[in-house]
């Protein structure tokens, strides 16, 4: 027995009954795919969200809509905004939001469409974070910038029935004599980092050899094995003899050279 009473269709055979010949002339037949659910409206009311699955409702019985919302995660560029920092710097920026529906109904009933919604909320957040950051603070904050950006949008999707998985910039662009300025900026400082440890290294070379001298000046053995060395050193490069005599022959001989 079928009870034509009721606006849907719904009976054991349901499968057969609508693939006959007759169905059609006195039913609606409606399929929510996968990944997806159907938020029923009868004259403008809301009565039921469906899995997915096969349905069908009388014809004549009311108005039956159904809205097919999908489940699956989505993304949505928020591209070529262009947003002026607290220092009066014009970027154009690129960011990106990726979310899921969690409530059907509220996605369909709180806004004319949650997407364009979220893009809209997504855009004011971005000029929101930027305008009050110059941007030298911005481009060293970004995570935090980040963060901020997630936190404005997911509170305006919760309101949606939307959930955000993932938020980010993508892509900051700017003005073309502000990257030749940064890029000298970036080269002057890479320069002064190197002139540094030039420095470095030529301080700690001056106190090695102010050590050197200290020390052979308190102990003349040392000094002279040091002159020795010196004079092998000389010896082996060329053709050079060395004779040993009489006390202070070495010390002419060094003189010499």
């Amino acid at each position: 027995m079928i009870d034509a009473r009721k606006v849907r269709f719904q009976h054991d055979d349901f499968n057969v009954i609508v693939r006959s010949q007759q169905a059609s002339q006195v039913l609606d037949v409606c399929t929510v795919d996968r990944y997806k659910v159907g938020v029923v409206f009868q004259n403008g009311e809301y009565v039921e969200t469906l899995p997915p699955g096969q349905y069908a409702w009388w014809r004549g019985m009311g108005d039956a809509r159904v809205t097919e919302i999908d489940l699956r995660e989505q993304t949505l560029d928020v591209a070529g905004q262009e947003i002026m920092t607290a220092d009066k710097v014009t970027l154009r920026m690129n960011a990106v939001v990726t979310y899921r529906v969690v409530d059907a109904r509220q996605s369909i009933m709180v806004a004319d469409g949650a997407t364009q919604s979220l893009y809209r909320e997504a855009q004011l957040a971005l000029r929101a974070i930027v305008a009050t950051r110059d941007l030298d603070s911005f481009l060293t904050e970004k995570d935090a910038v980040t963060g901020e950006f997630e936190e404005a949008v997911s509170r305006r999707a919760g309101e949606l029935g939307l959930q955000i998985v993932s938020v980010g910039v993508r892509d900051i662009i700017l003005p073309g004599e502000m990257k030749d300025l940064m890029n000298k900026v970036t080269e002057a400082k890479k320069a002064a980092e190197a002139n540094l440890i030039v420095r470095r290294e030529e301080t700690a070379a001056m106190r090695s050899q102010a050590n050197t001298a200290r020390l052979l000046a308190d102990n003349p053995t040392l000094m002279r094995l040091r002159e020795l060395e010196v004079l092998e050193r000389v010896a082996a490069s060329g053709k050079l003899n060395v004779v040993l005599g009489e006390k202070g022959l070495a010390d002419r001989v060094v003189n010499l050279l």
